[in-house]
């Protein structure tokens, strides 16, 4: 049994930070919580994003709770994704228990019950605030790659947002995608031929059927406008604590085109509109993917090149993302390894595939000589996992086995009336959720076809009253000559020739 003094000696010295740290637990030696060896994670280093990994059932979401609450209390706004929609009673303190006050005591912490400042947002007809975006605002190359387009299909779509810059043709909704695209190969085809090429109406027919793939699990609810400002992230309440937003995601699960198109859509929005931070020592904004393999299932490779890149870049505007799943190999390798902070609960071993991912999981944390790795993590109960952060410096923490703490708010969903009350106090709701429709393509490109149409019903009006009028004047023609006599005729009729020959054979009768 190794030495506990030295032991608690190790874990202390690890987790000693100059600057603030999140307590998440107390470290455990042969299964014995020791007191007081807390395991903490300094603030400087949540934007270098994290993992909370582990089997159903171990603690994944209480532990995401504490990291959301720890921040909150400091003063820096946090992003729920809520997939099972179990979240939303952070909005209350915790009513306690006897078996939470023990934890505690273990731990050398006291317990405190507190509520945080909650804004229950969503992508859906669900109540909360509404997110949405525009078409305009996804750009070519990040829709593109949502559709999972061809090459020659993206040089398409590139092709119609620069048509509809260069004519003021604002595409806000699918609604105004799916109408530029018909009118690309129909109305229109002679109009972009000339100026842009010409389109495939076999390609642009391609592009239709994703949007309409997307459209099926919901793309149509999530763009639209008024746009979510991703400022309103970033709200601290009056006690200087920072804003909890949680995004109920219940009725999407099975919609994972349209979870990746949201998150995707968030982050290079953020990119693009957050200033570089700097080295100021704490997180502009934390944001928690549970269920993180949704993000990842069914992703082209065009789309998880996509997602690397923002992962890689993405801190450095201080933002931190954690995601949350099952077993660490939901997410890859290439994500993965740009995890600070990673809180690992137990795996189970019931197959051979089971423990050969136990072994790899394993790897991915600092050697110890206080732990077996793999056979720790078999043998975690709920609510203690393995972590492992990175100091100010950037060099991993110790390795603990942590009795974590429990949730200071409560760990339950908040009733109906106590989600209405909630919703009905929030400014964004107000902000947000009124539906505008305002003339975009799909209005302007109607009214533009309506007048050609018109323009070409009276051109074809104006050639037909042409080719009746040149009618009528043959018509007339043609009277004109049955009328006029043959000079012989007229000459042999006349009077004077008539008398004459009259006179003639009247003298031949006499």
């Amino acid at each position: 049994m190794a030495d506990q003094q030295t032991f608690f000696d190790h874990i202390t010295e690890g987790n000693t930070f100059k600057g603030e740290a999140i307590t998440l637990g107390a470290a455990m030696l042969d299964g014995e919580t020791i007191t007081n060896a807390l395991v903490k994670v300094p603030l400087k280093t949540m934007n270098r994003h994290g993992l909370i990994a582990g089997a159903t059932g171990t603690g994944k979401t209480k532990t995401l709770q504490v990291l959301a609450e720890n921040l909150s209390e400091k003063g820096i706004p946090v992003l729920l994704m809520d997939m099972k929609g179990d979240l939303s009673g952070i909005a209350q303190p915790s009513p306690g228990h006897a078996k939470i006050d023990e934890r505690h005591e273990k731990i050398g912490i006291p317990f405190e019950a507190k509520k945080f400042p909650v804004e229950i947002l969503s992508l859906s007809e669900q109540k909360g605030v509404r997110m949405r975006a525009t078409v305009s605002e996804f750009g070519p190359v990040l829709l593109s790659r949502i559709l999972d387009l061809s090459d020659t299909q993206s040089g398409i779509v590139s092709v119609i947002f620069k048509y509809c810059d260069d004519n003021k043709l604002p595409l806000l909704d699918l609604k105004d995608f799916k109408k530029i695209l018909q009118y690309a190969t129909e109305e229109g085809k002679d109009e972009l031929a000339k100026d842009y090429g010409r389109i495939s109406s076999a390609s642009t027919g391609a592009i239709l059927r994703k949007v309409v793939e997307l459209e099926q699990q919901g793309g149509d609810l999530f763009f639209g406008e008024k746009s979510f400002d991703t400022d309103d992230l970033l709200r601290i309440d009056e006690n200087g604590f920072g804003y909890i937003n949680i995004l109920r995601l219940t009725d999407i699960q099975d919609r994972p085109k349209l979870f990746s198109t949201f998150m995707l859509s968030l982050l290079a929005e953020i990119y693009a509109t957050f200033p570089e931070q700097g080295d100021t020592g704490r997180p502009e904004l934390i944001i928690f993917i549970d269920e993180a393999h949704l993000i990842f299932k069914e992703a082209s490779k065009a789309l998880l090149n996509q997602i690397e890149s923002i992962v890689k870049l993405i801190r450095s505007k201080g933002v931190g993302l954690y995601f949350v799943t099952q077993n660490p190999t939901d997410v890859p390798d290439e994500v993965l390894s740009q995890l600070g902070l990673k809180v690992q609960h137990a795996l189970r071993a019931f197959t051979a595939k089971d423990r050969k991912a136990i072994k790899l999981t394993a790897e991915n944390y600092p050697i110890s000589n206080y732990y077996k790795t793999d056979e720790v993590l078999t043998s975690l109960g709920i609510g203690e996992a393995l972590v492992s952060a990175l100091n100010e410096k950037g060099i991993p923490t110790p390795l603990a086995a942590t009795l974590l703490r429990a949730p200071m708010s409560r760990m339950d969903i908040l009733e109906d009336t106590e989600l209405e009350e909630l919703t009905g106090h929030s400014k964004l709701i107000k902000k947000y959720n009124e539906t505008i429709d305002r003339e975009s393509a799909y209005e302007l490109l109607n009214e533009k076809i309506e007048l050609a149409d018109q323009e070409e019903a009276r051109e074809k009006a104006r050639r037909e009253k042409e080719a009746v009028e040149r009618s009528s004047t043959r018509s007339s023609g043609s009277r004109r000559r049955r009328t006029t006599q043959n000079p012989l005729v007229k000459t042999l009729t006349s009077p004077t020739v008539i008398r004459s020959v009259l006179g003639i054979l009247g003298k031949m009768m006499r």
